[in-house]
């Protein structure tokens, strides 16, 4: 089938056709256009709800009907498992139909795509799983070994605390070497990120030294350098002394076989970029290739992606890559806005000419008015970089309900928003209909909690999602307290959390005489006769000066679990209860011995947890999740059961460590729940959608924030923009990082103004990327989308207001209200308050 995929055919069906034939819903004509694009390098913009995932199964399913490849032949890399595993579902189901059809069979009477299909399939995966295959299979020409361990955050730090630590040159710092860790990680994480080497940062910070110190006074300057001059060079200084640290870091990582998720990109970019028999090897693997949410790709990404099937030099390579520049997000944590724009040079056509942009910009998700207000708060970023259209409302779209408000003060914002969410529900249930999904999206963490207690004081059900950690979400919590049970017999409070708990309800009387139970034990296991322990309260306090992290009164339950003493001392409901646990415990450390992955999935059926979960799932529990969490967890477990030395010793000390360094780690994906008003993050709502979106707090110097983030001039961990690979350039200056201009400069004042304006650029940038996230909390809604702000939080001198942001939305609606008084037409939006 090479062969074959080598010469130029004519499709023989067309993807309107083929979709007919198989008994699909056919594209639109811009849908179409991307299924049967022609080989070779092409980027598709997909605004919001455009149906992306839909379309790139469709074209593969239209690739391998017109037998232009096999399925084996097709590479999907995406950011998080769960698109990855949607992808492969989409093109497996509409393989397997194609398998089946008569369409097939009247196109390849041979049968012979039909025994493709069956005997192969798609890759799909993460792109950093792929970075990881790639290495693995070419990593020893670097060298790296290919059996290199992957370390979790945890770990990492764990290991550069202890380079840090045992670190016996000086350094000019005041910070504690937990600080320190964190900060020398950061860097290296940007060297990585950025493919720099220590020498190029090195050379960085020289120039900005030799202008500094010998550039004259300017106009009305007196004396050396400015405070705030000698500030700026004073961080470039720390930030060199930090280098010897990093490459110790990389030294201690290389001689332990380990490597982290940063290097592990870094080092697969360097592989493909220095040695292009790799990337000939790829291309004759994988004749189609998918790039998913393209625009969230960092610059190590970039490099390996068009190292590997960039550059003309296949022109027969059908490479698709799916972005939104609108949607590019998140940019402090290494995706760049500018990889979008630079793809058409990145992936040119085989003659050298720009890849072609087709465009998705139908919206399935949202309603007409909720994206003229999209569109129009994204006016300014669609003026720069990649060229987009406007999206527009599919055909028959139902109208929405977008209503505005702008409160006294934050309170009465916080009770305008949960009582027009209790107004959904209300009429919900007063037409018989199942209450709708909806999202409160907020900017700041801070904010979940006031904005949750308002929507349940309307008697609403709530979940806050993501802010915890994944080991503080309760069926993860409830499993660790297990495993500590069966591992320690002084985890006095994980005892308390599975005795009180809602599956067992141990009551206070019995819980006081387990406790006693405990103290007896305690004595008659020996330590009155070692004359150390003779009697309770001495022995309270010995536990307490040996277990400072436990509540002595709680230390020694474990032991009276399987030992309760005498039936009387308890209510007999608490004794047979007490006794079931215990049975479960003996049962679960006949087990320890057990690979941990299997030890856990034993406590998770113990519990009776994972049903618990998948019923909620099916039957929608009021604030709950169902199993996105306990998977997300079999996934940590089996990570660390990679380990030589893995115990559930170390296992529950690494999920302590995880707790203070990851805050908890990272919680399972987000599901959009139907029986419940989810309150998260605008960062985490991204790929969602709810009937009901509320997104408060759209107030100056809260969305778009006012929080400065750091920039190179005074964060150690940051790199000057001229070394980081997404820096601006000429052709793509909005989207590419600003550089600080040094030409032309003849005296310390000019230098100054330069850092001025770069400074100004730089926070230009931020407000950008603030604008960004607003248009994505703008299209998460089906339906109803409420917008509010107010003049005076909970503290402060000054009102807040509204932002500019929603200035511009207020401006909008009101003369569309205007306007529509004159007309027929519907209004936008509706202002249902606008304190002055």
């Amino acid at each position: 089938m090479a062969a074959a995929t080598q010469k130029a055919r004519r499709p023989k069906i067309d993807p309107v056709d083929l979709a007919v034939a198989l008994g699909q819903h056919p594209p639109t004509p811009e849908q179409a256009a991307v299924i049967a694009a022609p080989l070779g390098p092409t980027l598709v913009v997909a605004g919001a709800g455009a149906g992306k995932t839909e379309t790139m199964a469709a074209r593969v399913v239209w690739l391998v009907a017109n037998g232009f490849v096999d399925p084996e032949a097709v590479l999907g890399l995406t950011f998080t498992r769960k698109a990855a595993q949607q992808l492969t579902s989409r093109i497996r189901k509409r393989l397997a139909r194609l398998a089946g059809s008569d369409v097939l069979r009247a196109l390849d009477p041979t049968g012979g795509v039909r025994s493709r299909i069956l005997a192969g399939e798609p890759e799909v995966s993460t792109y950093h799983a792929y970075a990881g295959r790639l290495l693995s299979e070419h990593g020893l020409l670097l060298p790296i070994e290919p059996s290199a361990t992957l370390l979790s955050e945890t770990e990492l730090w764990q290991v550069a605390h202890r380079v840090v630590s045992g670190w016996d040159s000086d350094l000019d710092t005041d910070k504690n070497p937990g600080s320190i860790t964190e900060t020398v990680l950061a860097l290296a994480g940007q060297l990585a990120e950025h493919l720099v080497d220590p020498e190029q940062l090195l050379e960085a910070h020289t120039e900005l030294d030799k202008l500094i110190h010998t550039l004259p006074a300017g106009p009305k300057q007196r004396g050396g350098p400015s405070k705030e001059l000698l500030n700026y060079l004073d961080v470039q200084h720390k930030r060199i002394e930090l280098l010897p640290l990093v490459a110790r870091l990389g030294e201690t990582l290389r001689r332990e076989g380990a490597l982290d998720f940063g290097s592990q990109m870094s080092l697969s970019a360097r592989v493909a970029a220095e040695h292009p028999e790799v990337g000939q090897t790829e291309r004759e693997r994988f004749r189609v290739v998918l790039l998913d949410e393209y625009q969230d790709t960092g610059h190590a990404q970039r490099v390996l992606l068009s190292s590997l099937f960039g550059g003309g030099a296949d022109g027969r390579l059908a490479l698709t890559a799916v972005g939104d520049p609108m949607q590019s997000i998140y940019g402090w944590r290494g995706a760049s806005a500018a990889n979008l724009p630079r793809f058409a040079t990145d992936f040119p056509l085989a003659n050298g000419k720009p890849a072609p942009t087709l465009e998705l910009l139908t919206s399935w998700r949202n309603p007409p008015e909720a994206l003229e207000l999209a569109n129009l708060s994204s006016a300014p970023l669609r003026r720069r970089g990649v060229a987009v259209s406007t999206l527009r409302a599919r055909p028959g779209a139902v109208a929405g309900d977008v209503r505005l408000a702008l409160l006294g003060d934050v309170e009465q914002e916080r009770q305008w928003v949960a009582e027009k969410i209790a107004e959904e529900y209300e009429a919900a249930r007063a037409e018989d209909r199942p209450t709708p999904t909806a999202a409160v999206l907020i900017r700041r963490n801070a904010d979940a909690a006031p904005l949750a207690e308002a929507l349940r004081s309307k008697g609403l059900p709530v979940e806050v999602v993501g802010l915890g950690g994944l080991l503080h979400t309760p069926e993860v919590a409830d499993v660790i307290a297990m495993l500590r049970v069966v591992a320690d017999p002084l985890a006095g409070s994980a005892a308390v959390r599975l005795l009180t708990g809602a599956r067992w309800q141990i009551g206070a009387k019995d819980l006081a005489a387990l406790s006693q139970r405990s103290r007896e034990l305690a004595i008659s296991a020996g330590y009155g006769t070692a004359g150390a322990v003779t009697d309770a309260e001495a022995l309270t306090s010995a536990v307490h000066d040996a277990l400072p992290g436990e509540n002595a009164e709680q230390a020694g339950l474990v032991d009276s679990i399987s030992d309760p003493g005498p039936a009387e001392r308890y209510s007999a409901l608490g004794y047979t209860r007490i006794n079931a646990i215990a049975a479960e415990l003996a049962s679960l450390r006949e087990r320890i011995g057990q690979p941990l992955t299997e030890l856990v999935a034993e406590v998770e059926r113990v519990l009776g947890i994972g049903i618990e979960a998948g019923a909620r799932t099916r039957v929608g529990v009021v604030g709950t999740a169902g199993r996105e969490h306990l998977d997300a967890f079999a996934d940590v477990v089996a990570n660390y059961a990679t380990r030589p030395t893995a115990n559930l010793t170390g296992m529950l000390a690494f999920f302590a460590a995880a707790e203070q360094i990851e805050k908890g780690l990272t919680p399972g994906e987000v599901e959009v729940a139907p029986d419940r008003v989810q309150i998260l993050t605008v960062h985490s709502a991204k790929g969602l959608e709810w009937e009901v979106v509320a997104i408060p707090h759209v107030s100056d110097g809260v969305f778009p924030s006012s929080t400065a983030s750091g920039s190179w001039l005074g964060a150690l961990a940051e790199l000057p923009p001229s070394l980081r690979g997404d820096r601006a350039v000429d052709a793509d200056s909005a989207d590419g990082v600003p550089v600080l201009d040094l030409e032309e400069l003849y005296n310390r004042k000019d230098l100054e103004n330069a850092i001025t304006a770069h400074k100004k650029a730089l926070s230009n940038r931020r407000l950008d990327e603030d604008r960004r996230l607003f248009y994505v909390a703008l299209t998460r809604t089906e339906r109803a989308l409420f917008i509010s702000a107010h003049h005076w939080a909970e503290s402060g001198s000054e009102p807040k207001g509204p932002s500019e942001f929603l200035d511009e939305l207020h401006q909008m609606v009101t003369a569309d209200n205007d306007a529509d008084e004159e007309d027929s037409r519907g209004a936008i939006g509706v202002v249902e308050e606008w304190a002055p």
